[in-house]
């Protein structure tokens, strides 16, 4: 049943399958065509660790077929944390060439330009994206495809890189931990390989591309001792192999860390991965993010008499960042049918006022209707949505208080306080009286 559901969801052209046992990435080969075009065909790759067959696929040709064998468990450890219900990620392949890094700074890595007999033979170059997993691993395919029960080339992931967080967003001022995690498998034996057990040195760079330029921000050798470019904007990296096995294979960590992000540090950033004639690289889409604080003008009771306009509310949504995004709702809670509505009247935002730090600011206006007694007790709400904000975004209110309901009218009001008035005359008149009264009778009785 597993197997007829598989072939049923390639024949609809639906990606991906991931399991702990079986994982079938559907890919697409892409290939120069000649003439500055690209040509595109169905590939898949099969990732497995068992005895069962692969399924057949007709679909395919054998040499866009792969079964990957993962020495390092690389590719399983990606897709380990990968959500069920999350949409597939988009998969493309294409030829490598191995080749030695043109930065001065990695010369280090290749003392000779030619490269190693061991890295002879066909590579690819295989790339996963989606808001969940950013992913490039460097193939070296088997000359002949095997007679299995389906024709499939075999194929053994070398170096693999990968992050969880492609797509972070950062509150502006806190710090940026991008997280990114390798594999390498090498391709000599133990018996060949001229070099020293353990893992081999690499290069790490991390750069961001920002408003059409880039910027090498850091760049590190762990195990050799060139110069390299000094870090920038305090980043850091935690670059090293997790382990020290004599002949591999090994993972490694490069986390690159940047301290109190502000909106000038947001765009693309490039991870990359360097060993001797191979490249690992991923990308990772950094936004920054400031939570905007709403406050309402007047900020508690709003007054108004029946069949008169309440008086202009004004909302402060401010010190937020991007300014792209922002919506702004006026409801009208409670009142005649108890209930959430929107409020009517006339609505309008102003312009942004911009801040040092990047973040942005603006008023939002309404002018409501006149109102009527059956609406006394009823709150105006200013109802705020941003990227950086949860679903139901945020909001502040006021409450309505209608003149004339449930309570004295506005010339009772007026009357109490004059009769009030009146009476504290009156009393402090004849406090006076009294007084005056006490002292004449005292000076009487001296007199006598």
């Amino acid at each position: 049943m597993k197997r007829l559901s598989l072939l049923l969801a390639v024949a609809l052209g639906l990606a991906t399958a991931v399991s702990a046992r079986l994982a079938v990435i559907e890919c697409w080969f892409v290939e120069d065509a000649g003439g500055g075009k690209l040509a595109k065909k169905p590939a898949a790759l099969l990732l497995r660790q068992g005895t069962e067959s692969p399924p057949p696929r007709p679909d395919l040709a054998p040499e866009r077929y792969l079964k990957v064998h993962d020495p390092a468990g690389a590719l399983q450890a990606a897709f380990r944390r990968y959500p069920r219900d999350a949409p597939v990620p988009r998969c493309e392949m294409s030829f490598y060439v191995p080749l030695p890094a043109s930065a001065k700074w990695l010369s280090g890595l290749t003392p000779g330009q030619s490269c190693p007999r061991a890295l002879d033979g066909t590579w690819l170059m295989v790339s996963m994206s989606s808001p969940f997993l950013s992913l490039s691993s460097l193939l070296r395919l088997q000359p002949e495809p095997q007679p299995e029960p389906a024709l499939i080339t075999m194929a053994t992931a070398v170096l693999t890189v990968f992050t969880h967080t492609p797509t972070p967003r950062i509150q502006m001022g806190q710090d940026a931990l991008l997280d990114l995690s390798f594999a390498y498998v090498p391709l000599t034996s133990k018996a060949a390989t001229p070099l020293a057990p353990g893992p081999p040195p690499f290069g790490l760079e991390w750069r961001r591309q920002h408003l059409g330029k880039g910027h090498l921000l850091l760049a590190v050798t762990p195990g050799l001792n060139g110069q390299v470019p000094a870090a920038r904007e305090g980043s850091v990296a935690f670059a090293a192999w997790d382990d020290d096995e004599p002949w591999g294979p090994w993972t490694g960590n490069g986390t690159f860390w940047l301290p109190a992000v502000q909106p000038s540090q947001e765009g693309t950033y490039l991870a990359t991965v360097h060993l001797p004639y191979l490249q690992g690289q991923i990308t990772l889409e950094l936004a920054v993010q400031k939570t905007p604080t709403v406050t309402l003008t007047p900020a508690a009771l709003v007054w108004a008499a029946p069949g008169e306009a309440p008086p202009e509310l004004l909302c402060l949504v401010s010190r937020f960042y991007p300014s792209q995004g922002l919506e702004v709702e006026w409801e009208l809670r409670g009142g005649p049918e108890g209930r959430f509505q929107k409020a009517e009247g006339q609505s309008w935002l102003s312009a942004l006022r911009h801040h040092s730090d990047g973040s942005v600011s603006l008023y939002a206006h309404l002018q409501p209707p006149p109102v009527t007694s059956e609406q006394h007790g009823a709150r105006y709400a200013c109802r705020v949505h941003h990227p950086s904000l949860p679903v139901l975004g945020r909001s502040a209110e006021v409450t309505l208080q209608v003149a004339g309901f449930s309570g004295p009218s506005l010339e009772d009001g007026i009357g109490l306080f004059l009769s009030a008035f009146l009476l504290l005359g009156l009393l402090k008149a004849l406090s006076w009286a009294v007084a005056y009264l006490t002292t004449q009778n005292s000076m009487e009785k001296k007199t006598e």
